[in-house]
């Protein structure tokens, strides 16, 4: 299993060179203590904890797996003690209101934590992970009571949180819910029903978990217009907030899954459990959707988190494996062969992985910065902006990282031959567990529908000008730049490219709406594609300055430099092939009847 190392200088480099968080930082109100200082202590001491106590758990976890008895989940060996090492050290509160016991830093901050955890250890960050959303959806949505029953509790770690949303005869189509919720005399619910595929759903890591169940109530109306949001605890809590008698919950299962074996994905039951309504009734997906914007920014973490396991497991292994000689003279003239990473298809493998996780890493960051100015900005109108354009790249980066991800793990497996498909090195675990990434929260043809559908056509392409603006501002401002002009030209001829691509199908839409799904995934991954192009010309820019200026670190800015050449010459030109895909219609891929499909 690669024994996975932080990389606080690449994280350095996006947060302070790239996107100069401490400005970003202290333009903010509530975010003063976020100083340079501040942010480095805690980056460092998340990659200690990262390093040492939950990464070794990683694969030891995935081989013992989650054990089921009679409605009780235990976790691998070490997953408890951890967790409890993890509330001791404050890490659930960090980026959570002070008034609700949190400490009051950056979301932001919590990503780029979120990140070393997630890397060393998917499954295990599952458990802590699915409880920012819960905080998140209880903070925005519930009442003064409910945040200090349960907020404090899941603000400290004493309580983890889930989403259920799922059932076995709906999934994305959540207006086909079944879960029931009945008034009780006493002002809370009775919710009765069945939910599957919850992560982190039963544990033994924490005293109590919170559950945020959409379910119906008898009244509502049809579809997704009568969906309510309820909490419902595993405990429900006495007069003074702490664990009292058991609530009408119970998991019936667990799945056998092919990936992400450490984190127990469940089959929840509520059999007259006791719930309590979030928000106004019949108005519970709305409310969810806080609960899942954050899941699926989360989960475009992961697609990073397996991009740079795999990366570094192969680079490692890269650099030592001998095999071959170089075709164009020996290089390890020494030896009986040379090292596999001389040779160029080994090398595009791993500069697609470096690629792709040093490019994630700076989307994911710029995303979360969204989410700080979105909540924190004093500006009405930059909070707005903020929440345009955050909607418009959380598919993007849910969707295209999470694909993307799954590649770099594959080519980390690939570039180990033979033993990547052998359990002991950890490269075909990162493949099963960066799988799943692709289909919960939401799979990425409903990312595709919905950053095509909603966020761009049904707002007119408000939200994508709004982003097209900051890249066509950047390629006009830096148009001077010798040393920049492969990365701009290409760049800013495909940022026109993305809005005629729009217009062309909106209008084909208009006649046939079948052509928004059409095209919908080819247009994200293309959406991505050129996202990336623009933050790989931004850390271009940047490391192209260090040089001009005079480093003691050349070598890392001239890797950035040939990685961003990379991009630009190997992975970019994809777009090529996605504007023919998703310009060929949709009569190829519906006039066959569903009939003649046969075998």
């Amino acid at each position: 299993m690669p024994e996975y190392k932080a990389p606080q200088r690449e994280m350095k480099f996006v947060l302070n060179e790239v996107f100069d968080v401490e400005q970003h930082y202290q333009q903010l109100p509530g975010f003063e203590e976020a100083t340079a200082d501040v942010v480095e202590a805690i980056i460092d001491e998340g990659a200690k904890f990262s390093e040492r106590v939950i990464g070794p758990l990683n694969q030891s976890g995935d081989q013992q797996g989650c054990h089921f008895e009679n409605g009780v989940v235990t976790t691998p060996d070490g997953f408890k003690a951890a967790y409890e090492q993890y509330v001791e050290a404050g890490w659930p509160s960090l980026p959570h209101k002070p008034e609700w016991g949190g400490q009051g830093l950056p979301e932001s901050l919590g990503i780029v934590i979120n990140e070393m955890i997630g890397t060393a250890n998917w499954s295990w960050s599952m458990y802590p992970g699915l409880s920012h959303g819960a905080m998140a959806t209880i903070e925005e949505h519930g009442t003064d009571e409910q945040k200090q029953t349960y907020l404090t509790k899941l603000i400290s770690g004493e309580w983890t949180g889930t989403m259920c949303l799922t059932e076995s005869h709906c999934g994305t189509d959540l207006g086909m819910l079944r879960t029931r919720a009945e008034a009780n005399d006493d002002g809370s619910y009775s919710l009765t029903g069945t939910k599957i595929f919850i992560s982190a759903g039963e544990h033994d890591m924490a005293g109590n978990i919170v559950h945020i169940v959409l379910a119906r109530l008898p009244d509502a109306p049809e579809g997704t217009k009568g969906i309510s949001l309820f909490i419902v605890p595993k405990f429900l809590p006495d007069a003074d907030g702490n664990v009292a008698e058991r609530n009408g919950v119970a998991c019936g299962s667990i799945e056998h899954k092919m990936g992400i074996h450490g984190n127990a994905t469940c089959v929840i039951n509520f059999d007259g459990a006791k719930g309590f309504l979030i928000g106004p009734p019949n108005r519970g997906l709305n409310c969810m959707f806080t609960f899942m914007n954050v899941a699926r920014i989360g989960t475009a973490i992961q697609g990073l988190a397996h991009a740079e396991l795999g990366f570094q497991g192969s680079l490692a292994y890269a650099k030592d494996r001998l095999q071959m000689r170089s075709l164009s003279g020996d290089k390890n003239p020494e030896g009986p062969a040379d090292p596999i990473i001389v040779h160029p298809e080994v090398r595009k493998m791993l500069l697609t992985q470096k690629a792709i996780a040093e490019g994630g890493r700076a989307l994911c960051y710029y995303t979360a910065m969204l989410v700080d100015s979105a909540s924190h900005a004093t500006n009405e109108d930059e909070r707005k902006d903020a929440d345009t354009l955050l909607a418009l790249l959380t598919p993007i980066a849910k969707a295209f990282l999470t694909e993307l991800g799954f590649e770099a793990a594959n080519h980390g497996l690939q570039v180990f031959g033979g033993h990547g498909y052998i359990a002991e090195w950890g490269m075909e675990q990162n493949v099963r567990d960066s799988r799943i990434s692709m289909l919960y929260e939401g799979t990425t043809q409903i990312q595709a529908l919905d950053l095509l559908g909603r966020k761009v056509l049904m707002t007119q392409g408000e939200s994508l000008r709004k982003f097209t603006k900051i890249i066509h501002k950047f390629c006009k401002e830096e148009s001077g730049n010798k040393a920049l002009k492969p990365f701009l030209k290409p760049l800013a001829e495909m940022n026109k490219e993305w809005g005629n691509l729009t217009m062309k199908i909106g209008m084909k839409a208009m006649k046939n709406r079948d052509e928004v799904g059409a095209a919908s995934v080819d247009y994200l991954m293309y959406s991505g594609y050129v996202t990336l192009a623009y933050l790989w010309a931004r850390m271009a820019k940047t490391a192209q300055e260090k040089l001009d200026n005079g480093t003691d670190e050349a070598d890392f800015y001239k890797a950035k430099l040939s990685t961003a050449r990379f991009y630009y010459e190997r992975m970019l030109p994809r777009t090529r092939t996605l504007v023919e895909t998703m310009s060929s219609g949709a009569d190829n891929l519906m006039e066959l009847d569903a009939e003649l499909f046969s075998f």
